[in-house]
Parts: C-alpha cells; structure tokens; sequence
C-alpha cells in the first residue's frame, strides 16, 4: 500500500518514518503529474516544490502555523496533503478547487494569492500581529527567485529586516543549477550557523564584551562578519544587508537536508531566509527538459506526454502585430513584466531583441520604462495583462497621462479569464482607465481591427489603452502593414441597422448581440470600439430614433462601457431608456467564460431576455408560424 493513500491530513504525514519520506515525495509527485493530466494545471512548478512541500508540513502544523506560498501555482501538492486530494480533479473546473490558495477554500491556506511577491509584506503583518499577541505559532513565507524580482517583496524584506520580526523565509531558487556552493565547506558553514550552541555563543560573547568596554563588542561583531566573509562569501550578500540572516543556498529536492535546516532555523530570533535550490518540473523529464512550455499544461497523455498546441491566440496576433510595427520604425519598443511567452512576445524577442525589454515582475517599472522611452522621442508598447497592470497604476498616472505622453497599453486578458479566477479576471481596467486625463481606450472586434488600432494609436500619440480577450481567434487576412485597415480614432461602427432599439457591444460581446437579434430587424448592433473617448455623434443619432438602448459588456458595470454611455447621455440631455449588462459588484471565481456570461445575463440569452422584456424580440413571419 502506498503511503499516499492513508493521508488525509498533514497530521498523517507525520506517522511516515522519517527516513522514508523521500519515497512519499515520489508517490506526490506521481499523483501531481495524474491529476494534470486529467485536468490540466500548473505542472512543472508544483512539481519542483515537493520535496519542500513534504518538508515544510512534516515540521509545521499548518492549521496553526502560516505557510505562505507566493503567487500560490506551486501549492498543488499542499492542497493534495491538507485534505483537498479526492477534490484535485476539479481544480480551475467550475465550483471546483482554486488554482492558487485562497483562505475561503481551507484553513491551511493562509493567504489568498494570484499575483507575485506579496508574501513577504504579509507574512510581516502576520508576524507582527504574533508578536503584539505574545503567540507562539511559527511563520514561513515560500517565494520563487521570479517573485523576489517584484520591487514589493524587495520592499517588504528591506522593513522586515527593520522591524527584526521572528520568521523563516525559504526562497525557492529554481533557475540556478546547484553549483559548487552546495558542496560540503558550505553545507558545514551553513550548519554551522544555525547550531544553537553558535548562536548562543554569538549572543554571550557580545554581551561579555558590551560589559568589558561596549566599542570591544562593535570591534567584535565586526572582526565576526569580516571573518564570515572571508570563509563564507554567502555572508556579504544584500540579504545581511538587510539585517536578514542568510542560510544556504542548500538542495531543495533533498528532503533530509531540507528538514535538518528548517529544524534549526525555525526557532532562530529574527527574520532567516533558507536559500534551496530547486528544478521546476523536477521528476518528470519533459517538464525539466522545458518548464515554460509545461508551467501551465492542459489534459496530456502521461505515458506519451505531447503538448498539443493551442489554436490561434490573440496574444499571437499581438505578438505579429508588433513585430511588423518594430520592422517598420526602429523607434518602436515592447516592454513586458516577465510576460514574454503569455503575451505573445517569443518572436518578437528574436526577431527584435535590441528593443525587447523584459523588467521582471514589476509592472510599475514596466510603465515608467516606457515614459522614460517616450520622454526621448521612442514609441513604447507596453504589453500587459489587464490585471497586472493594476499594479502599474500609479505609474500610468503619475508618469505617462500627467504628461501626456507616448506610451502604447497592449492590454491582454481583458474581461474573464477561466481557470484563473478572482485574482486574475480582467473585468476593472474600463474603469479605473477611464479616469485618467488624456487616456484613450479601444477594444477591437477581431484581429484586423487590432492592427489598424495598434497603427493609430501610434501615429496619433498620447496615452493609448487598446485591451483584447484572452482565447483563440482567427488571424487577420491582412498580413501586410499597408493592408492594415485605417481606423478612425473615437469612432463607433454600425454593424446591424434596426428601427427601435439598438444594441451597444464591446469585444466578445458583439457576437452575442449578434446572435441575440439575428433576424430581427427591430434591432440594431453597433461595435462600441472606443470606450473613451465616446462616438457622441453616433451615439446622439441612436438616442434619437430609438426607443431602448442596451449596453453589454464582459467587463464590472460600475464604471464600463454603460457607465460612459449613462454619463454621455446625461451630459449631452438625451433621454433614452438605457439597459446595462454586465458583471455586478461581486468578485468572480474561476470558471467557464461563456457560462459565466450567460450566468451574469449578457450572453445571447440574456440580450434576449431584455429584447422580449421591452417587446422587442424576433416577430415570426406567417409562414414560418403555419410551419
């Protein structure tokens, strides 16, 4: 019988003999690669965290302690050992487990996450709370080398050093291979370091020499580190300079090593960061020969993993697009937040590699990147998706509309994004953009229309949003920049005439209302491409010769397309009855996009449900109703 099979909670897993929990790893790394599988998910990193996962829940009990997973994609063989493995099946399924921890799924998941680098400030917050409390529990906070590029974890290890808090920081650094730093005069040092004995010593002897003459003991402590030093170069690095105590960098995928030092650490004084060194995929070959392609698998084969493949993006029709754009005019750039392959930017990177900027996770810094470039005459594209330019937001004010400037948002995963959930839907960036002086916003009704969007945008300059979903579509059939189509900026298109109500779509929307009034010569569709500014004289015209109009869009109603509608209605004194449809005040969860838009009543059903509410629906000809 395999171990696997008696656990049920974290509790179980310490009735394991110690010394064969390296053969419990490789039953969780199996039930990993099984249920990705069947339901696809965050493979390759989950898989190069197991051996600490089993660590870290051997030593600490997570319904007390907190163990913070950064971002969160690595936690599949937590929610497996605390109690949510008969559930994994359903993960990122409608009503099923999250992709990431979320604190409403279990009490062992102790922050809710999606985005990087925020573990650090709250693990603090945690901590602190613990101190003031006079607790007992032990706090662990786990985060990749990626998030540690993230200017908030950087800011929050920098206070945490400051505020000199009890807590364990295991950074989990799977991009370095295991060099001779890992040897056996750094593994002694490092142990070393974290015996009792030597940190009681350490304590004593400054105290003993403060008593003698208090400049002995500073000449002390510095005789110390310079020593450190010379036999450790691991003592010299930013972390000490932060006042946080360095211990590795050590094997991650040695679950001895890594319960030996988290034995130690944990009850250290002060903030400890264990440096491991791990493989994303680890265990299962063709996600350690490419952890990009295998970070977010779909359903494989796991006896002949295939990756498939995935239609035609939107992100591929970025990713062409400005490629053309950069061959054109050596003045135009992309930045990206460590998006390169989920924005569509693999070629482009190749194909333009001297005006290719990836800043990491820092999406702040992406957009003030590109004011710098435009403050220099440059053309900067910055490619983000919706929801991580949240992040960014003070910069999109402070740093480019304030002056106007000539910054291109390339925004990807704009309204609902599936799997991912609450954290990552794109449903807010119409109206948090929308507030901004000297801000333009489009959405583009197919891939031909991104194109002559992405050409204006940078001819006319200015701040310019242009946001498209996430999923498949069909490449534009205009391949060749001066085939592009010439978009009139600010203007709406009149797709479907109608003589007493008009539907106002945006995106992916447009097919719905499409679908919704097909045969239906009462009413009218209009693609509402540009959200700010408003076609007022369209829009004047509509309001004039119909009796209801209906906005729909995949995106919060507070402060959408219908929200400008309302405003520019009312500015304007045009009286018209006016349906919005949208997504309500609500976080939304992770689930299947389509069904999720017909839930919120602005699919096709829905847009009907309106039409026949107001009298407005299809009338049946005679011949079709004697049939």
């Amino acid at each position: 019988m395999r171990f696997l099979e008696s656990i049920t909670s974290p509790a179980d897993l310490r009735n394991i003999p110690r010394e064969r929990l390296s053969e419990f790893a490789g039953e969780l790394r199996d039930e990993i690669v099984r249920v990705c599988s069947l339901s696809g998910g965050h493979l390759a990193s989950s898989l190069g965290a197991v051996e600490l996962t089993v660590a870290l829940h051997y030593l600490f009990d997570s319904t007390t302690d907190r163990i913070i997973w950064d971002v969160g994609h690595q936690t599949y063989g937590h929610k497996i050992l605390t109690g949510r493995r008969n559930l994994m099946e359903t993960i990122r399924k409608p009503g099923g487990l999250a992709g990431f921890t979320a604190t409403s799924e279990s009490q062992h998941d102790a922050l809710t996450v999606g985005h990087a680098s925020t573990s650090l400030a709250a693990a603090l917050g945690m901590a602190l709370s613990r101190e003031a409390r006079g607790a007992p529990y032990h706090i662990v906070a786990v985060i990749g080398d990626g998030a540690l590029t993230g200017g908030m974890a950087l800011a929050a290890l920098n206070q945490i050093g400051h505020a000199d808090v009890k807590l364990t920081i295991v950074l989990n650094d799977n991009e370095m291979s295991i060099s001779e730093n890992v040897g056996a005069l750094n593994h002694y040092l490092s142990t070393l370091q974290v015996q009792p004995w030597f940190q009681r010593a350490e304590k004593s002897g400054k105290e003993a020499l403060r008593g003698i003459w208090k400049p002995l003991a500073e000449y002390g402590s510095r005789a110390k580190k310079a020593a450190r030093g010379f036999f450790d170069p691991a003592s010299t690095n930013p972390f000490h300079a932060m006042g946080v105590r360095y211990v590795g960098p050590i094997d991650g995928h040695d679950v001895q090593q890594l319960l030996y030092y988290l034995e130690h650490v944990k009850d250290l004084d002060g903030p400890t960061m264990l440096h491991i060194v791990t493989k994303k995929g680890k265990g299962y070959q063709i996600a350690e020969s490419d952890p990009i392609t295998w970070h977010g698998a779909s359903k494989f084969d796991p006896e002949n993993p295939v990756f498939a493949g995935k239609p035609y993006q939107w992100s591929d029709a970025f990713g062409d697009a400005a490629i053309e754009l950069a061959s054109r005019d050596d003045r135009v750039w992309v930045i990206t937040p460590a998006m390169r392959e989920g924005s569509g930017l693999v070629e482009y990177s190749k194909r333009h590699p001297e005006r290719y900027i990836d800043v990491g996770i820092a999406e702040d810094v992406a957009v003030t990147v590109g004011a710098g470039l435009a403050l220099r005459d440059e053309k900067p594209i910055v490619a983000i998706y919706s929801t991580f330019l949240q992040r960014g937001y003070d910069q999109v004010i402070h740093d480019v509309c304030i002056e106007n400037l000539d910054v291109v948002f390339a925004i990807d995963r704009a309204g609902l994004v599936g799997g991912d959930g609450a954290t990552h839907q794109g449903i807010y960036d119409l109206a948090y953009l929308r507030a901004l002086p000297n801000m333009s916003v489009a959405m583009p009704k197919d891939t031909s229309e991104m194109q002559g969007m992405l050409k204006a945008a940078l001819r006319l300059g200015g701040p310019k949003a242009i946001r498209w979903p996430r999923g498949s579509t069909e490449p534009s059939q205009a391949q060749d920049y001066d085939a592009w189509p010439a978009i009139e900026w600010g203007t709406w298109e009149l797709l479907k005439d109608g003589k007493d109500a008009f539907v106002l779509a945006l995106g992916p929307t447009l097919a719905y209302a499409l679908e919704a009034t097909r045969g239906n010569d009462r009413v009218g569709v209009v693609n509402a491409r540009f959200v700010k500014p408003i076609d007022r004289e369209l829009l004047v015209e509509l309001a004039a010769r119909s009796k209801l109009l209906i906005t729909t869009e995949d995106h919060a109603l507070h402060g959408g397309l219908g929200t400008a509608v309302a405003e520019t209605l009312a500015d304007l004194d045009q009286s018209v009855r006016l349906i919005r449809l949208g997504i309500p005040d609500e976080p939304v969860p992770h689930g299947d996009p389509n069904a999720q838009h017909e839930a919120f009543g602005y699919g096709p059903t829905g847009i009907k449900q309106i039409l026949a509410e107001f009298g407005m629906e299809k009338l049946t000809p005679l011949a079709e109703a004697s049939d």
